[in-house]
């Protein structure tokens, strides 16, 4: 699923394509598109008509767009393969066109979300007095949050009583952080992923959150990650930090900093990547 990089790249678009534009009509091709909205495609379409977009927003992984002068936001789900995509009005219909936003302007372009797996979806929701929409109202900020707050985290971190990679997978805790750049940060740390969070010092967490940043920061430049075609931005172009990564998926490659042969292993239905060299595995007290 697309991680924090990725959802800002689309955001970082759609900022520029679709905020302030009135929506003129809204078709909805398949209804999985938006089971999360509990009243159906129907009333989905009927009461965007005439709303005008505001400013859209990301915390971590999730995306929305306010609108205007509502205290109403569409919530983005891109699941494993949805995409938002700003196409000339003109332009062939996707394969997997699941939904289609026109808007009353002349500037000739919509707004597509296609979805191949159809896991992901739009919905509507009222939104909290933060102005997030009241499902995320649980989700923490991220650390490209300029209010996100480092002490706090880390007296979460070590009352957690966890692992490491599993904190930082915690959306309650920190959100936007996934499997790959979390085997990021841990490699550029060189912690293990089960070293237990109640051992992380101050100054260790804090080192750990620069790494976490310092790689999001560095796939943000170049458009984020992509693996295939199913995650692209708004223009449907691809990101290009897989070209960069020192961890995620090189397994049996050479350790970019000592060389030895890096190392993969199933860790909660996913996998884990690391250096057995530099990513010591904590000891284990009998």
């Amino acid at each position: 699923m697309p991680e924090l990089p990725e959802v800002e790249v689309v955001r970082r678009g759609l900022e520029r394509w679709v905020a302030g534009r009135t929506i003129e009509d809204v078709e909805v091709l398949h209804p999985r598109a938006v089971r999360r909205h509990p009243a159906g495609g129907v009333d989905f379409a009927a009461r965007l008509r005439g709303e005008t977009v505001g400013v859209p927003q990301r915390r971590g992984k999730y995306l929305w767009l306010p609108l205007a002068g509502r205290d109403l936001s569409v919530l983005g789900h891109l699941g494993m393969s949805g995409q938002l995509l700003v196409q000339p009005a003109d332009a062939p219909d996707e394969k997997h066109l699941r939904i289609r936003v026109r808007f009353d302007d002349a500037a000739g372009t919509e707004l597509r979300f296609v979805d191949q797996r159809t896991f992901g979806g739009l919905s509507l929701h009222d939104n909290t007095p933060d102005g997030l929409p009241d499902v995320i109202a649980h989700i923490a900020r991220d650390p490209l949050d300029p209010l996100f707050d480092e002490a706090a985290y880390h007296l979460a971190l070590r009352a957690k009583r966890s692992t490491v990679k599993r904190a930082l997978l915690d959306q309650s805790l920190i959100s936007g952080v996934g499997n790959i750049y979390a085997d990021e940060a841990l490699w550029r740390a060189r912690l293990h992923y089960e070293r237990p969070t109640a051992a992380l010092t101050r100054p260790r967490s804090a080192e750990l959150l620069g790494h976490v940043r310092d790689v999001m920061n560095a796939a943000l430049a170049v458009g984020g990650t992509s693996f295939d075609s199913l995650y692209v931005n708004v223009n449907g172009e691809s990101g290009y930090f897989d070209r960069s990564l020192d961890a995620y998926g090189r397994e049996d490659e050479p350790c970019r900093r000592c060389g030895t042969p890096m190392r993969r292993r199933p860790w909660m239905n996913r996998s884990s990547y690391f250096c057995p060299r530099c990513q010591r595995p904590p000891r284990v007290v009998s």
